[in-house]
C-alpha cells in the first residue's frame, strides 16, 4: 500500500497526506515585507499538500536578507498572513510559517539606519550575496555587508524576536511554525564549528556552546506556542553561504538530534543541499540522523514519486517534502497520485515579479 497518499498525525493536527511542500523564497511580498492577496492565492492553490511550509519569514528588520519577502514582526503582516491561512484552511489545508532570520547573509540598504548585519562572530560571507538596495540605487544582487558579532544581551533580544513572532504567527492562524536553522542562516552561523569561534558560552570548540543559541530559540518558542506547533529546519553537512567544514561536524549534528528529541516537537526537516547546486548530505548520515532523532523526520532534496515511496516504505522518513515542483504544478498531489505529468518550471520566473509564474500555472486537465 503506498504511504505517501495516506494520513499523518503531526504534533496537534493531522495531515491528509505525508507531501510536504518545501519552504521557497518567492520574492513576492506587497509593499516590500507584507504577504497579500496574491500570496494567499498562491499558497490556497496548492492547499492538497498535507502540510506546507511557508516561505522563510523574516522575524524583524534585522533578519531579513531579501527585498520583497514578507516578515511577521507587526500587525500589518499579521493581518496580512491572516489572508493565507484562512485562503489554505478554506481548503481544508495545513501551513506552518517559516520563521527566518538571515544573520550576516544581509546588506547594509536592508538594515535598520543602514547599520551593519549581525552574525555569530564577525567574518563575512566570503562570495555570497543577496538582493538590496545597489549603488544606483535600485533592487538587485549586492555582496553581503560586512557583519558584527551579537552581544549576549542582543542574543536575548533575537531569541524573544523568535517568540514575538511565533506569537505573531498562530495569531495570523499558522498551525505552527518552523525555524529555519538551515542554508548558513544565523542559527547555523552559531552552529558551524568552522565560523562559530567566539570564547563565550555561544561558541567555541564545545558542541554544547555552539548549540546553545539553536537549543534557546526552540524552547522559547515551544514554551510560547507549544511544542507540538514547533518544528525546525536543519542542513547538515550545509555549505551554502560560505559555510564550512569542521572538525566534529558529525557529533555536532547527532547531538543536536539528540537534543531535539527530548523536546516533543511536531518534526524536523532536513535538507539536503545537492539540489541547490551544494554539497549533499553524505551517504547514509540521514539514516543516523534518524536513529539519533525519535520524533517525526520530515526529508527534502530533489525527491520524486518513486523515491519518496521508496524512502517511507523504508522507514527512513515520516514526512517528504517537495520543493520545485510545487512551484509549477499547483495539483502535485493529484499529479502525482494519479500519474499525471508534470509541468516543467520557468527559472526565470522563481523570484519577483507578478502572477507569471507564481499563480498562473494550470491545475492538470484530465479531459483536455
Amino acid at each position: 500500500m503506498e504511504k505517501l497518499f495516506t494520513p499523518f498525525k503531526l504534533g496537534d493536527i493531522t495531515l491528509s497526506n505525508r507531501v510536504v511542500m518545501a519552504p521557497m523564497t518567492r520574492s513576492r511580498a506587497d509593499k516590500g515585507d507584507t504577504a497579500d492577496e496574491l500570496t494567499a492565492r498562491y499558497y490556497q492553490q496548492r492547499a492538497s499538500a498535507g502540510l506546507i511550509v511557508s516561505e522563510g519569514s523574516q522575524i524583524s528588520v534585522q533578519g531579513q536578507g531579501y527585498a520583497f519577502t514578507p516578515g511577521i514582526y507587526n500587525e500589518a503582516q499579521v493581518k496580512g498572513w491572516a489572508l493565507t491561512t484562512k485562503a489554505v484552511h478554506d481548503k481544508n489545508g495545513k501551513i506552518f510559517i517559516q520563521l527566518w532570520h538571515v544573520g550576516r547573509v544581509s546588506h547594509t540598504s536592508l538594515q535598520n539606519k543602514g547599520e551593519a548585519p549581525v552574525s555569530s562572530v564577525a567574518v563575512r560571507a566570503e562570495n555570497a550575496t543577496c538582493f538590496g538596495i545597489n549603488d544606483e540605487g535600485k533592487y538587485g544582487p549586492v555582496a553581503v555587508s560586512m557583519p558584527r558579532a551579537l552581544s549576549k544581551e542582543e542574543i536575548r533580544g533575537v531569541v524573544q524576536d523568535y517568540v514575538t513572532a511565533a506569537k505573531n504567527a498562530i495569531r495570523a492562524g499558522f498551525d505552527g511554525v518552523e525555524i529555519h536553522a538551515a542554508n548558513g542562516y544565523l542559527a547555523e552561523q552559531f552552529i558551524n564549528g568552522g565560523l562559530n569561534t567566539r570564547e563565550d558560552e555561544y561558541g567555541g570548540a564545545e558542541i554544547a556552546n555552539r548549540l546553545r543559541f539553536v537549543l534557546e530559540v526552540t524552547d522559547a518558542v515551544a514554551q510560547a506556542i507549544g511544542a507540538g506547533k514547533t518544528g525546525i529546519r536543519l542542513a547538515p553537512f550545509g555549505r551554502l553561504f560560505d559555510m564550512h567544514e569542521f572538525e566534529g561536524e558529525a557529533e555536532t549534528w547527532l547531538t543536536l538530534a539528540a537534543e531535539l528529541s527530548t523536546r516533543s516537537l511536531a518534526f524536523v526537516h532536513l535538507s539536503d543541499q545537492q539540489s541547490l547546486g551544494a554539497q549533499a548530505i553524505p551517504q547514509g548520515f540521514t539514516d543516523s540522523f534518524r536513529k539519533a532523532y525519535s520524533g517525526t523526520l520530515i526529508i527534502a532534496g530533489s525527491f520524486e514519486k518513486d523515491r519518496a515511496e521508496a524512502w517511507l516504505q523504508a522507514d527512513r522518513a515520516d514526512l517528504i517534502a517537495f520543493g520545485r515542483p510545487f512551484i509549477s504544478n499547483p495539483d502535485l498531489v493529484e499529479r502525482m497520485a494519479n500519474n499525471w505529468p508534470l509541468t516543467e518550471p520557468d527559472r526565470a520566473t522563481f523570484y519577483g515579479g507578478n502572477e507569471k509564474g507564481y499563480t498562473d500555472y494550470p491545475f492538470y486537465d484530465e479531459k483536455a
